[in-house]
């Protein structure tokens, strides 16, 4: 019986796939294979160089799994987050507090530069980066109307 409580709350669950900042990939791009180009330039093809490039290709692929991979859902009343093959704790959106726009650099499932930061529980906090912000934000709102959303003027 469990399982069919879960496959239907599945059916009716809102997904949102996380903004992904370009930029950004391109700064851990850039800071992966920077410094390689003098050894490069140096050394050409020597078996050391290729090892290291290959093994920071692999880590480099990884993470972009996790920008693009990077899921927010809303199944009854929780709040699950899968970052790549990572998946966080759900959080209970009758505990979440307030929504505000976020500025922070801190790590998060967040690939953008758009953020939200979600205050839940009695200290905590996620942050976060949806496509569509403002539909997100409504939707945990008709879960739990008495989450404070300071959204409406940014968008």
């Amino acid at each position: 019986m469990k399982y069919f409580f879960n496959f239907v709350a599945k059916i009716f669950s809102m997904t949102y796939y996380s903004k992904v900042s370009y930029p950004l990939l391109i700064v851990i791009f850039i800071t992966f294979f920077g410094p390689l180009i003098p050894n490069y330039t140096a050394d050409r093809l020597s078996s050391n160089i290729v090892l290291v490039v290959l093994g920071l290709l692999v880590l480099y692929v990884l993470i972009l799994h996790m920008f693009f991979n990077t899921i927010y859902e809303i199944v009854g009343g929780e709040l699950h987050i899968k970052c790549g093959f990572f998946r966080y704790q759900p959080i209970s959106i009758q505990s979440m507090k307030k929504i505000t726009k976020s500025s922070s650099i801190i790590s998060s499932p967040a690939a953008s530069f758009d953020r939200l930061a979600i205050s839940y529980g009695k200290f905590e906090e996620i942050i976060v980066s949806p496509k569509n912000k403002y539909e997100f934000a409504q939707n945990l709102q008709k879960v739990n109307p008495d989450i404070i959303n300071t959204l409406r003027g940014d968008i």
